[in-house]
């Protein structure tokens, strides 16, 4: 296995594409009211909940353990409906030199929509105790599921 790669995947989402954008670019305050199993608490850190260069700190359970990291928003594009987040905190950051997540929401045209996800990373060693990529790719899909369910619902 390599230090570095990614692992993305695409979820097919039932909601309105703009209305999930808009939780994860307006709301991601409500994430641990929507998706509570998964996720703990969030507060910001430094700055606000919703521009560039923007700190949050999330209580999360990810492969079966409570833990807790912070969340930088490093990139925005509206128009395409993407955010790039990198990872850091002390249990990632000893591990990871970089772990950055990306999230794509586009329309599809038959109603719905998909998310994609993307996370990028460069581990400092090959064996870690953080949680894999795969996981924070499998967390993300989990949450997104959650979301989507919570937006459809009558």
């Amino acid at each position: 296995m390599s230090l570095s790669g990614k692992v993305e995947s695409e979820i097919e989402i039932e909601g309105n594409a703009s209305e999930f954008y808009k939780v994860f670019r307006k709301q991601l305050y409500d994430i641990p009211k929507i998706s509570s199993d998964k996720v703990h608490g969030a507060q910001v850190h430094q700055g606000d909940w919703e521009n560039v260069g923007s700190v949050k700190h999330w209580d999360y359970t990810i492969e079966g353990k409570k833990t807790s990291a912070k969340e930088k928003i490093e990139a925005i594009d509206d128009e395409n409906k993407t955010i790039t987040y990198s990872l850091f905190g002390e249990k990632i950051s000893n591990d990871y030199k970089t772990l950055k997540g990306t999230i794509k929401v586009s329309d599809k045209g038959s109603g719905g929509g998909i998310v994609k996800w993307i996370f990028e990373y460069e581990k400092h060693k090959e064996n870690i105790t953080a949680a894999s990529p795969q996981s924070y790719l499998d967390f993300a899909i989990k949450v997104t599921q959650d979301i989507d369910a919570h937006l459809v619902k009558p």
